[in-house]
């Protein structure tokens, strides 16, 4: 054997279809679109989702509840995943977090849970939850919570800033 004989696996390289090659290729003459109309016009591409007038799928399935397209994601992270990244003494920040690649910083909410074990100290300034907090405090760390602004309460409207007094 040697490298004339060698051939491919039947079918396992398939001929692209060649259109408008001639009414012998069997597709020639309207080149596969069919006689009229508007798929057979030059430049149509075809709506993602057309069904060619019929209701889209999209449109009769039914639909439930609310979705906020301007809702912020929070990032869990585990306090296993703590264990693994960081080294005892180093400081847990939303920067330091998206350094690692933990997180996405233009999404800064973060939490840490409780998931796993942790044995490393660790200076923790992101929010946590209260089973994570306790896990943090058993191995020696510290959690600093950061400030979270007061919601409005109904009725109540912003503080403008003050304007510094000009000279």
């Amino acid at each position: 054997m040697d490298l004339s004989n060698l051939t491919c696996t039947p079918g396992s390289r398939e001929r692209r279809k060649r259109v408008g090659r001639g009414c012998g290729s069997g597709m020639g003459k309207t080149s596969t679109r069919g006689n009229k109309g508007q798929g057979a016009r030059k430049g149509h591409k075809g709506k993602l989702g057309f069904e060619g007038g019929q209701m889209p799928l999209l449109r009769r399935l039914p639909k439930r509840g609310f979705n906020n397209k301007f809702r912020v994601g929070t990032f869990a992270i585990n306090v296993g995943t703590l264990e693994e990244v960081f080294n005892a003494g180093d400081e847990v920040t939303i920067q330091t977090l998206a350094a690692k690649g933990l997180t996405d910083p233009k999404r800064p909410l973060v939490k840490i849970l409780a998931d796993g074990d942790l044995a490393k100290k660790l200076t923790v300034k992101v929010s946590v939850s209260a089973s994570a907090k306790a896990k943090i405090e058993k191995a020696g760390g510290s959690v600093v919570l950061p400030e979270v602004k007061p919601a409005l309460k109904k009725g109540e409207k912003m503080a403008k800033k003050q304007k510094p007094a000009s000279k």
